[in-house]
């Protein structure tokens, strides 16, 4: 339902579990990094909405929340919609004058859920990077202790108490988290009438299965007769799908297929918390924007006329992206760099040079890539015209810093400029 959200609506904030200081830094260090920092503002906002010893708040505006994130309400309602999406969020709507809302609350998964859950920790891995991902698993790891030579003595409940005919029964709140809402990726209709009759029913795929074959369809962007081949592997002896066997088939398939690297990155953004701060409108800040808002694929797609990037040069952008671990904006900076320094060819020595520069630098955001780009490009500059008599060009992009803060631009730099910013507007 899409609703007009407005400054004087109402909201309640009900809560359907257990919320623990444990919950807050699962947050932070686990969920911040996928869905950005604004959503975990506007869940501890919720969560300080309710008293701390009711589960029901008291009524609120929107303009409450305003108030308290500094905010404006579209920014509000992406957040919200952000929450909804990654399960720790459900929204009631009732039309009234003014309107009233119901925001439930649910835990984030515990870190063995969310180190298991094949979309999250796919995408947790690609937004922090190998080294951080392995530190954060050490991090919540369990510990191992064996009970080999122990016995145990735990009592039972009938053990320790006996039934009255006055005992009272209550419905208590536990830990409650809410399973992610996702549309199916996988035409279970056509999954089961591929695989093997007699040996595979609708038992064969409970809830959690159909919900696993999804996250893994989702996170390794594979459709319903790929996912049919994967699944007849991992089918044991007693008709039933091995969940280990899937997931470690559905990796392997992937990585087989796509000279062993991680799910591909080329259709994805720039991280939220690596994304410049709102507000900056100047021509270099809209410039930063497109560079964060744009998915390295569609970046280079808009460099052609016609048609789409060749195979190649696709191959070059997974290599940015998984291999150098570069963020998507940091590439797409590169590639808007090396395009205008190389005469519009994307030459592989060229650009993985300046890459491996960036990556040793630590660069991570489009603001410190440019800022680099504009360094080393007058250094060189000024290298070369010292023992060159004939100076080098100066064809650079329209983002440097020499060229945008011109009171006066060329009439092809404006071009190219309202280009840039227009290309990515809705």
């Amino acid at each position: 339902m899409n609703v007009t959200l407005l400054p004087a609506d109402k909201y309640i904030v009900i809560n359907k579990t257990i919320l623990t200081e444990q919950d807050r830094k699962i947050l932070v260090s686990l969920y911040e990094p996928i869905i950005g920092s604004n959503a975990v503002s506007l869940y501890f906002t919720l969560w300080r909405d309710l008293d701390r010893y009711t589960f029901v708040s008291t009524d609120y505006s929107h303009h409450h929340l305003m108030t308290l994130l500094k905010t404006n309400l579209e920014t509000i309602k992406i957040s919200r919609k952000t929450l909804e999406a990654s399960g720790l969020l459900r929204t009631y709507f009732q039309k009234k004058e003014p309107n009233n809302y119901v925001y439930e609350l649910y835990s984030p998964m515990s870190p063995k859920e969310f180190f298991a859950n094949p979309i999250f920790s796919v995408v947790l891995y690609n937004n922090i990077g190998a080294r951080e991902y392995e530190l954060l698993k050490q991090e919540y790891a369990c510990v191992n202790f064996s009970l080999k030579d122990y016995e145990e003595i735990t009592s039972s409940f009938d053990e320790v108490f006996k039934c009255s005919n006055d005992s009272v029964t209550f419905e208590a709140i536990g830990k409650t988290t809410m399973p992610l809402n996702m549309q199916d990726q996988v035409d279970f209709d056509l999954l089961l009438s591929s695989l093997p009759k007699g040996l595979v029913t609708e038992k064969t795929l409970p809830k959690r299965m159909r919900s696993l074959i999804n996250n893994l369809s989702f996170a390794y962007n594979l459709d319903t007769l790929k996912m049919c081949e994967i699944i007849r592997l991992c089918i044991n002896e007693k008709g039933a799908i091995d969940k280990e066997q899937l997931r470690m088939q559905t990796r392997k398939y992937y990585q087989y297929n796509n000279q062993g690297k991680l799910p591909t990155l080329i259709y994805r953004s720039q991280p939220e918390y690596l994304k410049n701060p709102a507000g900056d409108n100047s021509k270099k800040g809209k410039i930063i924007e497109v560079f964060e808002n744009t998915t390295p694929y569609d970046f280079l797609k808009s460099k052609y006329k016609t048609g789409s990037p060749p195979e190649r040069e696709l191959r070059l952008l997974e290599y940015l992206l998984v291999d150098m671990e570069l963020k998507p904006a940091v590439v797409n900076v590169l590639v808007d760099y090396c395009l205008k320094k190389n005469n519009n060819k994307l030459t592989n020595a060229f650009i993985e040079t300046i890459a491996g520069h960036w990556k040793r630098c630590g660069v991570e955001t489009a603001k410190d890539a440019m800022a680099l780009a504009e360094k080393e490009h007058k250094k060189y500059t000024n290298k070369v015209n010292k023992v060159s008599a004939k100076p080098i060009s100066n064809e650079v992009p329209v983002w440097f810093n020499e060229k945008i803060e011109k009171e006066t631009m060329t009439e092809e730099e404006s071009l190219e400029l309202e280009s840039m910013l227009n290309k990515y507007k809705d």
